[in-house]
């Protein structure tokens, strides 16, 4: 699988099914660009069981806003279309394999 990136248009289509990760991201932020090759090592290993996808809140702040996105990286777990977690900021690998695993 490949990480998506998603805009306030597509949102509520990649994030209706299955167990979906959002990324809530923007290109100035130090912790966004740390956690992405994190997020890409997870797609690698868990994208049978989690689709990961990208928003970049700059371009897309309705969708930031109706989830109250204040500080970014915030990471969304949706589950059939459900908000079902969520955790700000940075993360080890092994943290979010953790968050994703408790609603597997």
């Amino acid at each position: 699988m490949a990480i998506t990136h998603v805009t306030d248009q597509t949102f509520a289509d990649v994030t209706k099914s299955g167990l979906v990760l959002v990324d809530f991201w923007a290109p100035w932020c130090g912790p966004c660009k740390m956690i992405a090759p994190v997020l890409e090592e997870i797609d690698g290993e868990m994208g049978d069981k989690v689709k990961i996808a990208k928003l970049n809140t700059d371009e897309n702040q309705a969708t930031a806003s109706q989830f109250g996105v204040m500080s970014i990286p915030t990471l969304l777990l949706f589950k059939d279309g459900e908000l079902v977690d969520k955790t700000v900021g940075y993360q080890p690998k092994e943290a979010l394999v953790g968050f994703i695993n408790k609603h597997l």
